[in-house]
């Protein structure tokens, strides 16, 4: 078979090559938060051969503009070269050694400079120590069980319950999705999960009509105190996505929240967790949107960018009062988490080499210039008559579709509006790819102004366009 697929690369046209590669891949493939039984007719495949800064290039030569970076993991674009010439270089000289009772120079590196980049908060020891996994829902894996065993270790039993955020969403893995609060992805499994306590969300969104942004937060934090007074002593840490619950839909909040959630964690003596994977390596218009709000985790969480997109890697800092509770001549009490890959020399290396690009580009810079242009782009459609809100938050913008821009009216889940925005988009080579009947765009830092400009034209096409007959 694979033979006579090579033959017809060689003789067919772009498109029968694309139709030769779908049937390939339906043939072996299952694929991520995907209703197979969509393919091949309702949602054709894209096959991809190769990415070009902000493009992705398909088999049949389309060009597809990546507004969603690929899952919110590439930062600088497809095939970047500074990133690419340092995995070369790292898998020519070591590409793989096991963490346990060895070391090597890029996880070392990599754990240095991550501290050095770490948000800080006047009066609080910095985060000191960096534990390695290989995805985000392994980090927040990771870190849910070191605040768990941190008390554990020092005897306060009782310390067993995690906070969340209604609407948040932290990863797929049983932990994970038990601090998780998004139906679709949630509901199946519910009989599989930890028993999590779930605080209102602090998403202005739903704010009442004339309340702002901050005083919604505010209210919201009001509620988690109110939890942490009806479970006295048991609450062992919050998690939750500072600024941008993103999986919920790109719902944003004011930091005013997370103040607040730092300093109920303090009061209570429980840890904070930021799940920064997402919203880390200047999605949200600083390098971490915990600096917005001016404080600093206990343990936070990182992965997607963090490698600028290339490789799977995730890494959890830590304070040294938690590492130093897992110190004792007993293995029960130590930390015995462990993943084949953690550390992987050829993943810190690419960490490592995004690193330099945003210390020698000024990258930040950069983006609240283009930040700003997003802005610009986007308001005449959030003027569409069937758009509820547009929010941004740094390298994000979202549009929630509804009828009439009427909040109280959704469309019907059977007019399935996003998935037709998506289509639209697609066809007219742009990855638009919605969260229910939300569109949102988190391009690439390299996207320049004349593919912005073609992502707000084809926005407002694939929103008439889907809204039409909906």
């Amino acid at each position: 078979m694979r033979k006579e697929i090579h033959h017809t690369e060689m003789l067919a046209d772009p498109a029968a090559l694309a139709d030769a590669w779908r049937k390939r891949d339906l043939a072996v493939l299952w694929h991520p938060c995907t209703q197979m039984r969509e393919h091949p007719d309702t949602l054709p495949l894209v096959p991809i051969a190769r990415g070009e800064g902000a493009w992705l290039v398909g088999h049949d030569e389309r060009r597809y503009l990546d507004a969603v970076s690929s899952w919110w993991t590439n930062l600088f674009g497809h095939a970047e070269p500074r990133i690419g010439a340092a995995i070369a270089a790292q898998a020519g000289s070591l590409e793989q050694v096991m963490l346990a009772g060895f070391s090597h120079e890029p996880a070392i590196r990599l754990a240095e400079r991550l501290l050095e980049i770490a948000p800080r908060q006047a009066g609080r020891a910095p985060l000191s120590k960096v534990f390695y996994a290989d995805n985000g829902s392994a980090g927040v894996e990771v870190a849910l069980k070191m605040a768990f065993h941190y008390f554990r270790n020092r005897g306060e039993l009782q310390r067993t319950r995690f906070v969340a955020l209604e609407n948040g969403y932290h990863g797929e893995t049983i932990g994970a999705l038990s601090v998780g609060d998004i139906p679709l992805y949630r509901r199946v499994y519910a009989p599989l999960l930890a028993e999590a306590l779930f605080a209102p969300s602090p998403d202005a969104y739903l704010a009442a009509p004339g309340q702002s942004a901050e005083s919604r937060a505010l209210q919201a934090a009001d509620a988690l105190a109110d939890l942490f007074d009806q479970h006295p002593g048991e609450i062992c840490a919050v998690i939750l996505e500072p600024l941008l619950q993103c999986a919920g839909g790109m719902r944003m909040h004011h930091p005013a929240y997370v103040r607040r959630v730092r300093e109920l964690c303090d009061a209570h003596g429980a840890f904070m967790i930021a799940d920064e994977i997402a919203t880390g390596f200047g999605r949200t218009g600083t390098l971490f949107a915990c600096e917005q709000a001016g404080v600093m985790p206990d343990l936070m969480c990182l992965s997607k960018g963090l490698t600028g997109g290339f490789l799977p890697l995730s890494a959890v800092l830590a304070t040294q009062d938690l590492y130093d509770a897992f110190l004792d001549d007993s293995r029960e009490r130590a930390f015995l988490h462990s993943h084949s890959y953690t550390g992987n020399p050829i993943a810190c290396a690419a960490a490592l080499a995004c690193l330099d690009i945003f210390a020698s580009d000024d990258v930040i810079a950069r983006n609240h210039a283009t930040a700003a242009r997003m802005r610009e782009l986007s308001l005449p459609i959030g003027e569409h008559r069937h758009v509820a809100d547009l929010r941004q938050a740094g390298m994000v913008v979202a549009f929630e579709l509804t009828r009439d821009g009427d909040r109280r009216t959704p469309f019907p889940a059977s007019a399935r509006v996003g998935l037709h925005a998506y289509k639209a988009a697609l066809a007219r080579g742009v990855v638009l790819r919605p969260l229910g009947d939300i569109l949102y765009w988190m391009p690439p830092y390299c996207i320049d102004d004349e593919q912005l400009a073609l992502l707000a034209e084809t926005t407002l096409a694939a929103i008439e366009e889907a809204t039409a007959c909906a």
